[in-house]
């Protein structure tokens, strides 16, 4: 099981016989290393529904990407679609594909708030927490859905070099690097670097070439000091390039829901380059705990798409986008086991976007060139109180108050290809300010053998803002939405901890949800769209019954509907279901570790299969996928500092549609990744 309430700090552990959690695969050799969330109070009397994947279950179920989380974690889902610019994050049905989040997105404290910055490079990660519901209270904008929190390796609590080479079909080839070292015990540090290449999947029949080739890099360095006992001082830094092309994307069937070949003329691409730096200063002491988080990224894209999808030469389109987002947030919390507990802070905002956006009409022999720029300041302060009113039992409140200023200065022109003839169409500036008051509320009853009852209420939050592309005026901005997210759960231990289980349930009021439509030639418009409902649940069972066996059922299910969506007096879509939602998400995962295995020092066999569906791509409801699964497997031998890995995925080549949009009255589609398989060689000094 991977899904567990956080009753205690977030800790990776590497002892053998004492696991922690329940998605721990204990027969890694590695060191201890110990990751704590500066937002959770030491007694952690409030109940969180969170998902952890530690190091253990990255490695050994193949998982690289953020995308192949999909699943695993119950109502947690990323579509595997289009380019890097595409990465959506859907959690217990809350989400939007288009630019602005409603999943938070951090990694080692750096807060990701472009969504094309999402899908990057996991293998060297230490664990990632999911959480599900509303985190608004102590996370604020873009948290109406959950949080996603990545943790890097810290030096001084694990020591390791690692080569890794690997190669698999479709040309798919990896290098990989990675360094940390202890010099002292109070200074560490850690560099590391990747190359990936693959020749693609999909095959563009008008180019005789793949759609979607990949060559991407990434370096790595983090630096860590301890200037005194209760003092940690991070500095962390990352760059990443990738070039790919992407869209793979042709016309969708409804009456037999078949995706045709891809077949267009003009070849698409996505470059992207992104550079994240954090510097973190952390104190504690038997009383106080106060954190520091400055945070800047700066992201850099270029797309280039042949937005008609067919051999005729209708659209092109090419964006140009940058970022630079500077942050600061301070925390102070107690730290001592008083029946009482809190937690205070402060959130600070600068973030820049501009975009370059050309649209050429090729028969009309027309461009329309767009600059569009998005100034943006945020300021939040909030606050969490927690009481152990008797025994096992506890409440806490907390509240967070967010105010937003954003502009936008939007301007556009027509060029005439014919005679180089420049006309101005249109331009305006907007400002737009929104505040917002987050209160939270959960009570819960902790057993003296651990076991967990809570119930919560807790309100989501996310700005509105501004979208650079319009077909009619009311659709240059779009506001704020809201919701409220009622939980029940329970965490239950047996068979002298052997065997775990949880159970979560959900309701959630969804109000103004800002929901997006393709328009062919424009791209994606986000529109408020009314009022929709989410309700389902989560259960996950572990099991462990012998040294070495770890045995996982995850399972979530989400009904997602639309109660009022108008969207013209010919589009009315209320009372259907949200597209991108998965109604069953399934995953049943396994490793079992020998040690020694003959003259091995260690085997092991792991295996996944995960199933998802129904999906209903579109608004109308006409483009779906049903139920389907796919199985994974992996096979892992080491000997002194060599390890060996085979690994497969979709073994069963499961035919299925990753993603369908509708665009006027065409409908498109692409299709899911099909059987993949690779080897690889890791030396670990």
């Amino acid at each position: 099981m991977i899904s567990e309430l956080l009753l205690l700090p977030l800790v990776v552990s590497g002892t053998p016989d004492a696991p922690v959690d329940t998605t721990t695969f204990k027969n890694v050799d590695l060191q201890e290393v110990v990751i704590s969330d500066s937002k959770q109070n030491q007694k952690n009397l409030t109940p969180t529904s969170v998902s952890r994947v530690d190091v253990r279950l990255l490695r050994s179920q193949q998982i690289v990407s953020p995308k192949d989380l999909s699943v695993v974690i119950p109502n947690f889902y990323m579509p595997d679609y289009g380019s890097r610019a595409n990465t959506p994050v859907y959690i217990r049905g809350i989400g939007v594909k288009a630019k602005g989040s409603a999943v938070g997105y951090y990694v080692d404290g750096v807060p990701h708030f472009e969504s094309s910055a999402f899908d990057f490079d996991l293998s060297e990660m230490a664990a990632v927490d999911v959480f599900r519901g509303p985190q608004g209270t102590l996370y604020g904008r873009n948290a109406i859905g959950g949080i996603v929190n990545v943790y890097s390796h810290n030096p001084l609590d694990y020591q390791n070099t690692r080569v890794k080479v690997g190669y698999g079909n479709y040309n798919d080839f990896v290098a990989k690097a990675s360094n940390y070292t202890k010099l002292s015990n109070s200074f560490g540090f850690s560099v590391g670097g990747s190359y990936h290449h693959n020749d693609g999947m999909f095959k563009n029949a008008f180019l005789n070439d793949k759609a979607d080739k990949m060559d991407e890099g990434e370096a790595r360095i983090g630096l860590y000091w301890k200037p005194a006992a209760q003092w940690l001082l991070r500095l962390t830094s990352t760059f990443a390039y990738s070039d790919q092309g992407g869209y793979p994307y042709a016309p969708y069937d409804v009456t037999t829901g078949k995706v045709a070949d891809v077949n267009y003329n003009r070849y698409s691409s996505f470059r992207r380059l992104i550079s994240s730096t954090g510097f973190n200063a952390h104190y504690e002491n038997d009383a106080l705990s106060f954190n520091s988080q400055t945070s800047y990224q700066f992201i850099k894209t270029n797309m280039g798409i042949d937005q008609d999808f067919t051999v005729n030469d209708l659209y092109f389109v090419n964006n140009n986008f940058h970022q630079n987002m500077l942050s600061q947030e301070f925390t102070l919390k107690s730290n001592n086991n008083s029946r009482y507990q809190w937690i205070v802070g402060a959130f600070g905002l600068l973030f820049d976007s501009n975009s370059f956006v050309k649209v050429a009409m090729l028969p009309k022999k027309v461009e329309m060139p767009t600059d569009f720029n998005v100034p943006t300041k945020s300021i939040a302060l909030y606050h969490q109180s927690s009481y152990n009113i008797w025994r096992g039992l506890s409440a806490t409140i907390g509240a967070r108050f967010d105010y937003e200023h954003a502009e936008t200065n939007y301007n556009q022109d027509m060029v005439n290809l014919v005679n180089n003839g420049v006309r101005h169409v249109s331009d305006f500036k907007s400002k737009a300010n929104f505040r917002q008051f987050t209160p939270k509320f959960t009570i819960q009853y902790l057993t003296t053998t651990n076991n967990l009852y809570y119930a919560s209420v807790t309100r989501g939050y996310k700005p509105g803002g501004f979208n650079n592309s319009f077909k009619e005026d009311y659709e240059r901005s779009y506001n704020p939405e809201y919701s409220w997210n009622y939980e029940l759960g329970a965490r239950t231990t047996f068979c002298d901890n052997k065997l775990s289980a949880e159970l979560n349930l959900f309701f959630i009021d969804w109000r103004d949800m800002q929901t997006a439509y393709t328009v062919q030639g424009l791209g994606n418009v986000i529109l408020n769209a009314g009022r929709a409902h989410s309700k389902g649940l989560e259960f996950a069972l572990g099991y462990r019954p012998v040294k070495g066996l770890n045995l996982n059922l995850d399972y979530g299910y989400t009904h997602a509907r639309y109660l009022k969506y108008v969207k013209s007096e010919k589009e009315n879509y209320s009372h259907k279901y949200l597209p991108m939602v998965p109604n069953h998400t399934l995953a049943l995962t396994g490793s079992y570790t020998v040690m020694p295995m003959g003259w091995l020092d260690r085997l092991v066999f792991s295996a996944g299969m995960t199933g998802v569906g129904r999906i209903y791509w579109t608004d109308n409801n006409a483009v779906s996928q049903n139920f389907y699964a796919t199985l994974n497997a992996k096979v892992s031998m080491s000997k002194g500092i060599f390890t060996w890995e085979v690994w497969g995925k979709n073994l069963t080549a499961t035919d299925y549609v990753a993603y369908g949009f509708v665009t006027g009255k065409d409908y498109y589609g692409q299709k899911g990744k099909p059987l993949t398989f690779g080897t690889s060689l890791e030396i670990n000094l």
